[in-house]
């Protein structure tokens, strides 16, 4: 494939991200403040979310498998995912209930700091040394996210606002995705040949079976509810699956980024699909953030975009060759 012919895919692949995600940011913030039917309910059953999109991406990976992959031996076995796809259960689903007292801007902002938590644990457990504009980065970050929380926007309704709940359950989900990763790169590390449809077999897999018992196998988990609440109010029914159909088209045109052009490229690209979504957000809902909250967002994407520029930096940086030792 020649140089445009990239470019073009690449424009392909940045389009079905953004297109897939920034579709399933607004239809996660609809349903977690649209109120629906003449008797104006709230959809409350917020995890039921990562659930349904746990199935569906479940059936999309197999038939993904089926269609474009060859049968291999040299997959890692599914049991390995349990551990990972239960953080990755935990996680998103304290994201999601994070938008009962945040807003769907915050939320994004908070979850875009994934570098301050993975600095702190190095830093602190396993006493890794950053340099100098790693911690600008990190700064920016940080700092960005307090101003943004510090200043109120002309926000609608949140159904029960309560800011420390909120980030608090944002950052619990930041943990949890560092766990997840960090599992994720091990397995793959170890089973070198397991293709991207695999790991996202196996992951969906546990994760249907977790968030199952969660939702339906206690009377607090919400499921039956959730799914009582779709059967009064189609409207919310499709809202969901369209959440989920996003999710899993979203999915497939990171994996296929990632195949074609490396992690770095990919960061890059829902690094700014996270900057217009909290764009398009601000705009879709008619709460315009405040002059002192776009600072804030400024700020953080900012040392986003210093950080993916040294990520570029250190990539393409001439290896320097040795002197030989006659």
């Amino acid at each position: 494939m020649g140089a445009a012919g990239r470019v073009l895919l690449l424009a392909f692949c940045a389009a079905g991200i953004f297109s897939a995600y920034i579709t399933q940011g607004v239809l996660q913030e609809t349903l977690s403040t649209k109120k629906f039917g003449p008797d104006g309910s709230r959809f409350k059953h917020l995890p039921f979310l990562n659930f349904a999109q746990n199935v569906v991406c479940l059936v999309w990976s197999y038939l993904m498998i089926g269609i474009l992959t060859k049968k291999s031996n040299n997959q890692a076995p599914l049991w390995m995912y349990w551990s990972p796809s239960l953080t990755n259960s935990i996680g998103p689903a304290c994201g999601i209930q994070a938008l009962k007292y945040i807003s769907y801007p915050a939320q994004v902002l908070v979850k875009s700091s994934k570098m301050i938590p993975v600095m702190l644990m190095g830093t602190l457990v396993y006493g890794v040394k950053y340099k100098l504009p790693e911690y600008i980065c990190t700064f920016l970050v940080a700092g960005g996210v307090s101003t943004f929380a510090l200043f109120k926007s002309k926000a609608k309704s949140i159904p029960s606002p309560n800011a420390p709940l909120g980030y608090s359950l944002c950052f619990i989900n930041l943990a949890m995705d560092g766990f997840t990763n960090a599992t994720q790169d091990s397995i793959s590390a170890k089973y070198p040949k397991t293709t991207a449809w695999h790991i996202m077999l196996g992951m969906n897999l546990w994760g249907s079976i977790f968030s199952f018992f969660y939702m339906f196998a206690w009377s607090g988990g919400g499921g039956v509810e959730a799914i009582k609440f779709c059967k009064e109010h189609p409207a919310a029914a499709w809202e969901i699956l369209l959440f989920c159909l996003c999710g899993a088209v979203g999915q497939n045109f990171i994996f296929l980024t990632i195949s074609k052009f490396g992690s770095l490229a990919t960061t890059t690209v829902t690094t700014t699909r996270k900057f217009m979504s909290i764009l398009v957000s601000s705009l879709w809902s008619g709460s315009p953030l405040s002059p002192q909250q776009w600072s804030g967002v400024m700020m953080v994407f900012g040392g986003l975009s210093v950080q993916i520029y040294l990520k570029w930096r250190r990539k393409n940086k001439p290896m320097v060759e040795k002197p030989r030792k006659d």
